[in-house]
């Protein structure tokens, strides 16, 4: 055999080895997801004008079988009732009475990712900007502003391989966008900018006001933000993930309060006192609290021994007292449509 002929026959194998590593990869991927990600009709039978039209909660079903990450809905008066599933799934969703908003990844080769508001029918109206992997995500009371938090690479401060947050707040009605993390910091007086700020948590008080963590050096902050004076400062340290009461008086968050690393505990703070009150879970809580009413939170937990993608929503009161009880199996991601 000639030179010639040998080149091209090991270019041959080598084409055609890779051609069936990318065919195993895809086939791998497409196994990982069927059923999972890709979204079906709401089944037969089911009505969500009808549950839309009472206080209801919003939510990720995580259910074994073909409904697992499909967006459900139940009316706050049945919590353990049949859920009525709607035609998307999600890896995150929040929701308000006329609109939704839905996080999701989309495997393949290359996995891409994207955000969409969604109408009362559970249609697409509008896509949103989304750069990496979904964390959180957040709409304001009137439905005029979402935010959304996503873990991205490629920041000049980051250890390579690891992971920074960009958040962004984003305007329904036109699409346009603001990354708050070009905001002024003010922490105790002063201005912070280092350049490792990351900023995530959004949780709205009006068209205007937000709260939101901000972190820097290995701390954490409970920040009061201004989307017009482009401005945050910090209300109080060790404080995460915040969630306004429907009262607009208290806001929940998740804090280490002294805790190992990796181990959250679940806090609600006194806007007008600055008092902060660890609530009864002692369970770790790595999730952004929604408020079910102005009395109770839910949160969602991974059920043990069963894999991280199996959870449920547990209620407890947020006075400090009480304990919690399981108010959805097979849930996350909860929203409260009142």
């Amino acid at each position: 055999m000639s030179g010639r002929a040998r080149v091209w026959t090991l270019a041959g194998i080598v084409l055609v080895t890779l051609l069936g590593t990318v065919w195993y990869v895809y086939s791998v991927r497409r196994e990982q997801t069927q059923g999972v990600a890709t979204p079906s009709p709401a089944p037969a039978g089911t009505n969500l004008a009808v549950v839309a039209e009472v206080p209801h909660v919003v939510f990720r079903s995580t259910a074994a079988g073909s409904d697992y990450g499909r967006v459900a809905v139940l009316a706050l008066s049945e919590p353990a009732g049949p859920r009525t599933f709607t035609p998307v799934s999600c890896d995150r969703v929040y929701a308000r009475r006329s609109e939704a908003v839905c996080l999701r990844a989309k495997p393949g080769l290359v996995t891409t990712y994207r955000a969409e508001i969604l109408g009362p029918d559970w249609r697409a109206t509008r896509e949103l900007p989304l750069s990496g992997v979904p964390s959180r995500t957040r709409l304001s009371r009137d439905g005029s502003l979402v935010a959304t938090t996503t873990f991205v690479a490629g920041h000049s401060y980051s250890t390579p391989g690891q992971f920074s947050t960009e958040t962004l707040v984003t305007r329904v009605a036109d699409g346009r966008s603001t990354n708050i993390e070009h905001f002024q910091l003010t922490i105790g007086g002063k201005r912070a900018t280092a350049a490792d700020r990351n900023f995530w948590g959004v949780t709205f008080a009006d068209a205007d006001t937000f709260y939101a963590t901000a972190a820097s050096g290995g701390k954490t902050w409970l920040v009061r933000g201004s989307l017009a004076g482009q401005r945050l400062v910090a209300l109080r340290d060790d404080a995460e993930c915040p969630s306004l009461s429907p009262d607009g008086k208290r806001i929940a968050f998740k804090t280490r309060a002294g805790q190992p690393p990796g181990h959250w505990r679940i806090a609600v703070y006194d806007i007008a006192t600055g008092r902060a009150t660890i609530l009864a879970e002692q369970r770790s809580v790595d999730d952004q609290i929604e408020w079910l009413d102005d009395t109770r939170v839910i949160y969602g937990l991974p059920r043990a021994g069963e894999g991280p993608s199996t959870s449920d929503l547990w209620a407890l009161p947020a006075d400090g007292g009480g304990v919690a009880e399981l108010f959805i199996r097979d849930a996350w991601s909860p929203a409260v449509v009142r």
